[in-house]
């Protein structure tokens, strides 16, 4: 017979980490309150202390994001431009050179 995963909710990972953060109960209490494993308590509690840092820290819209991403492609444009006018000047006598009889 196969076992059959669970898939937790965003809702419910959230309600267990924070009841983990608060300290009042054991992990093992916690567990059973919820009916899930101990170890499952303790990685959730660590994923939302790695991501607190990212909740109150400027994130940047969508917007934004893309404003930062259009200047760097063009700054990225114009550098490949000059790149490339740089080697047709300095091509071009090369050219010339080889194609005399």
């Amino acid at each position: 017979m196969e076992m059959i995963r669970k898939r937790h909710g965003a809702k419910l990972k959230t309600q267990v980490a924070l009841e983990a953060m608060k300290g009042e109960r054991t992990m093992n209490e916690i567990a059973s309150k919820f009916k899930i494993h101990p170890t499952q308590v303790s990685q959730w509690k660590k994923q939302l202390q790695t991501g607190l840092p990212e909740v109150f820290g400027g994130k940047r819209t969508q917007s934004e994001v893309s404003e930062v991403l259009v200047a760097q492609l063009y700054e990225e444009i114009g550098r490949l431009k000059c790149e490339l006018d740089w080697l047709k000047k300095k091509s071009c006598p090369i050219q010339l050179r080889s194609s005399a009889p």
